[in-house]
């Protein structure tokens, strides 16, 4: 079994940890990137077949490199997306090993820095970053059991309409992944059930611009703290076709039965909450605001963009939602598949320092633990709204970078030349 020294360990190749590994290359500090899989590997092998980025690609990626053959404001695929970070760990020459689990990281005992236990031998290390991300563990809330004669997938299991049985789908989850997933199967032909939550649902341009545009000259990407109660609201966006506002109302009139949260499932039936109203109403609410603020902007600074009042026509009411249904009996409807696309927990099982609350969440501030030598990147909020995109993370690694090779100096004060 192989034993190295190095003075940073970075766990992890995707977004954040080849972000990191830039930055720590710019300041010349000596690092080893670890992945137990390939670069970029969720992308590959974790998200459906015409999965887009969320994000046009002038935004969607790291400043020294752009989207090779893909226009600016195109949507890069999810398999562009993965060759596109393969191609800047190649650029920057990252130290990357693939195919390396790092199954277990301690703090040494009597002297500085972690010990890494890996697949492939032990590492020591003086600092470790846990670049590892938020979509670590797939969430299937505990509601339909296993034996009820369904297939049940997470949004992350699923690739495309000819995977699932024949019959009816409920999708679960009205965020990016549970819209899209819909949508697919309905223009598929499906009969789709969409269980509708909380969320917050942006045009997907205005007057000429991205959202991505306004919430950055908005200065929303720069929130430090998410409003109240919104902690862990989704996103209701979507880049697929060329990118379109997600509506419900248009999805309902395209035949998309609109149901409110799932809550309780007995006997075969499933039970909705009746916040299906208020949740679309919410959205709505979100969407108008960010006309309202993107029209003072450009009043304030004498813009020149064109006009667009049917930005506001939101449409009539479908049906399920004047009279939303509040049970499904799954059998007499035909389904015979349930996608849950209810998002992701992280999993540090492997990082075992003082470094995590009692409800198993990192304790930092800005990515900087509570464990000296420990760092977190990529998750959501980590600095500000825009962490836990591709941009933001390329943000939130310099202050990383900059924070270790900080201390780098302060340890090597004193020591022999």
């Amino acid at each position: 079994m192989s034993h190295e020294e190095i003075e940073v360990l970075v766990v992890g190749a995707g977004q954040a940890g080849l972000a990191m590994s830039g930055h720590l290359s710019e300041a010349g500090v000596p690092h080893l990137v670890l992945e137990r899989h390939r670069i970029a590997e969720r992308w590959r092998s974790e998200r459906w077949d015409s999965l887009v980025a969320n994000g046009p690609a002038w935004h969607d990626r790291f400043p020294g490199l752009e989207f090779l053959n893909l226009d600016p404001d195109a949507f890069a695929s999810k398999d562009e997306v993965a060759d596109y970070f393969a191609a800047y760990a190649e650029k920057i020459a990252a130290p990357v090993r693939c195919g390396v689990e790092v199954t277990s990281v301690r703090k040494n005992a009597g002297r500085p820095g972690f010990r890494a236990e890996t697949s492939a031998g032990v590492v020591n290390a003086r600092f470790v970053v846990a670049a590892t991300g938020p979509f670590q563990r797939p969430v299937i809330p505990d509601v339909v059991p296993g034996d009820a004669g369904l297939v049940q997938l997470h949004s992350s299991g699923y690739r495309n309409p000819g995977q699932l049985p024949e019959g009816a789908v409920l999708v679960v989850g009205a965020g990016s992944s549970g819209v899209q997933i819909a949508d697919e199967l309905q223009r598929s032909g499906r009969a789709v059930h969409l269980s509708v939550g909380p969320h917050d649902r942006p045009p997907r341009s205005y007057r000429g611009r991205d959202f991505v545009w306004w919430l950055g000259v908005l200065g929303k990407w720069d929130a430090e703290t998410p409003p109240r109660g919104a902690e862990h609201v989704t996103i209701a966006v979507s880049g697929a076709r060329g990118g379109q506002t997600v509506d419900f109302r248009a999805l309902a009139a395209q035949g998309v039965e609109l149901v409110g949260r799932t809550v309780s499932y007995d006997d075969g039936v499933l039970r909705f909450a009746p916040d299906l109203v208020e949740n679309i109403a919410h959205g709505d609410a979100s969407y108008l605001s960010l006309l309202d603020e993107a029209d003072a902007y450009i009043a304030r600074n004498g813009l020149d963009l064109p006009e667009e009042p049917e930005a506001r026509v939101l449409g009539p009411d479908p049906a399920c939602m004047t009279d939303p249904a509040r049970e499904l009996d799954l059998a007499a409807a035909g389904v015979g598949s349930i996608i849950w696309a209810t998002g992701f927990a992280v999993d540090y099982g492997w990082l075992q320092v003082d470094a995590f609350d009692e409800a198993g969440k990192p304790r930092h501030r800005r990515g900087v633990s509570s464990e000296p030598g420990v760092y977190f990147l990529g998750l959501p909020w980590l600095s500000r709204r825009g962490s836990s995109f591709i941009w933001g993370v390329w943000h939130d690694a310099r202050y990383l970078a900059d924070h270790i090779a900080t201390q780098r100096a302060y340890l090597t004060y004193g020591a022999p030349a």
